[in-house]
């Protein structure tokens, strides 16, 4: 079943709609915990200063806990720190227990990080048939088709029995601590943030199963409960699908 899609005229549209939808999410659940994996890049910064203008006190951030679906093996003042963006944008500007964020160590050794997180994620989250489970994992989707940190040369990370792996990025060499595909699947609600025209050919054969998308990691996490949320520019080659 190909996952759905809601399409936007630009990024500022995305994100206002999202972040609307996240609202009505959260207040439909009261009463319980729900855990969130966050996403790095341009969208998700939008998408963290408009919950820090409009949301601050009309959701109830104190039920929310944050993981993050990958992170840059990186201090956490560094400006590529997806955590330290975050706090920037978000956590400094709300009022959330300290305990209800759950960063990676990205200043840590790669390997011991990654066990580490994996066992924090095991302790914390409920599983399913064994796997970790997120009530929802936020992504982004690279020109090359990757998400989170799963990368089309290390795309194995899609089957691993790990929740998380240490990946690298193809271009840079950087590490980073990924989740792996069956942890991403194995979430209740998946949504993809997606933007610009750049991605628009890998995303029509990630979303229509078309073309080389057996190459593109993202065409691996697929299903009712997955979500792409687009603008216009993304969203241009899908009409080749009808």
């Amino acid at each position: 079943m190909q996952p759905s899609t809601k399409i936007y005229s630009d990024p500022v549209a995305l994100v206002a709609a999202f972040a609307a939808d996240f609202a009505s999410w959260v207040e439909s659940q009261p009463n319980v915990k729900l855990t969130v994996a966050l996403s790095g890049g341009s969208t998700p910064k939008r998408l963290f200063e408009l919950w820090a203008e409009q949301y601050a006190s009309s959701i109830d951030w104190a039920r929310l806990h944050f993981f993050w679906g990958d992170e840059r093996c990186v201090a956490p003042d560094d400006a590529e720190s997806n955590y330290g963006v975050a706090k920037a944008l978000l956590f400094d500007h709300i009022t959330i227990p300290e305990t209800n964020i759950h960063r990676i160590r990205g200043e840590a050794s790669p390997s011991d990080e990654a066990a580490r997180y994996e066992q924090e994620i095991v302790e914390f989250a409920e599983s399913i048939d064994g796997v970790a489970q997120f009530d929802l994992i936020i992504l982004g989707m690279g020109d090359d088709g990757h998400t989170a940190s799963i990368f089309p040369h290390q795309i194995e990370f899609l089957k691993s029995p790990r929740v998380c792996e240490v990946a690298t990025h193809p271009q840079s060499g950087q590490q980073r601590i990924t989740l792996t595909g069956p942890v991403i699947n194995a979430a209740k609600k998946i949504n993809f943030l997606v933007t610009g025209a750049s991605k628009a050919e890998v995303l029509a054969d990630v979303i229509g199963q078309t073309g080389a998308f057996e190459t593109y990691p993202a065409s691996a996490i697929t299903g009712d409960k997955v979500c792409f949320y687009l603008d216009e520019p993304a969203a241009a080659k899908l009409s080749s699908l009808t």
